[in-house]
């Protein structure tokens, strides 16, 4: 028999200045001014019926075609890429080396390739649960870097291409970051486009990825 998902909870159990769950205008929007945007909102994943989650400290802005290190750095749309040039406000995700899936948000408007990789998230939220999904790993570790915040969340590619707040997935408003606060890097783990300063993650945060890009503050 098919379950319901469990209802998001109600904001005002969530932590304090959590806010409400970020509009669709949020993500129509340049994705280089979305990815840092995103640091210090709260995600939260329903998958599994538990809720888990925490406040995005790193991301990663992935753009179109003339970006070499995007999935849309290709001839045209492809099966893979497609969420990519769809509505903002989406979810994307796929699955690289074997064994890690890769949580990204859509963004720019519709026809337009862009998306946000979260990298990693404070984990704040179903603490518990997370652990089970990660045994073995300390807290800090549990979602400091892409397929570890997926595996955390209870993510797989039966959350691709769902909207934000109607599939496993939400974003609320959270905490305000200040600039001083941001660090602008290379991104990680590419083989062409990893030196664009399009990385950007919270400097004091101890849940950031290991993952090092070279950069400027």
């Amino acid at each position: 028999m098919h379950m319901l998902p469990a209802p998001w909870p109600d904001p005002s159990s969530l932590p304090s200045g959590t806010g409400a769950p970020l509009p669709d205008s949020f993500f129509i929007r340049d994705t280089l001014e979305v990815a840092p945007g995103l640091l210090g909102k709260l995600l939260l994943s329903r998958a599994g019926d538990v809720i888990t989650g925490g406040r995005i400290v790193e991301t990663e802005a992935y753009l179109g075609a003339e970006d070499p290190g995007s999935h849309a750095s290709t001839k045209g749309v492809t099966a893979r890429n497609s969420v990519m040039y769809g509505p903002p406000a989406h979810v994307y995700v796929y699955f690289t080396y074997g064994n890690h899936h890769m949580l990204n948000f859509v963004t720019e408007a519709d026809g337009t390739a862009g998306a946000v990789l979260i990298r990693a998230i404070e984990p704040l939220i179903g603490i518990d649960e997370m652990r089970r999904r990660r045994v073995g790993r300390t807290d800090r570790d549990l979602a400091n870097g892409p397929g570890k915040l997926a595996a955390a969340l209870g993510l797989d590619l039966s959350d691709n291409g769902h909207r934000l707040g109607e599939g496993n997935l939400a974003v609320y408003v959270g905490s305000e970051i200040a600039d001083g606060e941001v660090t602008i890097s290379g991104r990680v783990g590419l083989s062409m486009g990893h030196e664009l300063p399009y990385r950007y993650f919270l400097s004091a945060s101890p849940y950031v990825s290991k993952g090092t890009g070279g950069g400027r503050k």
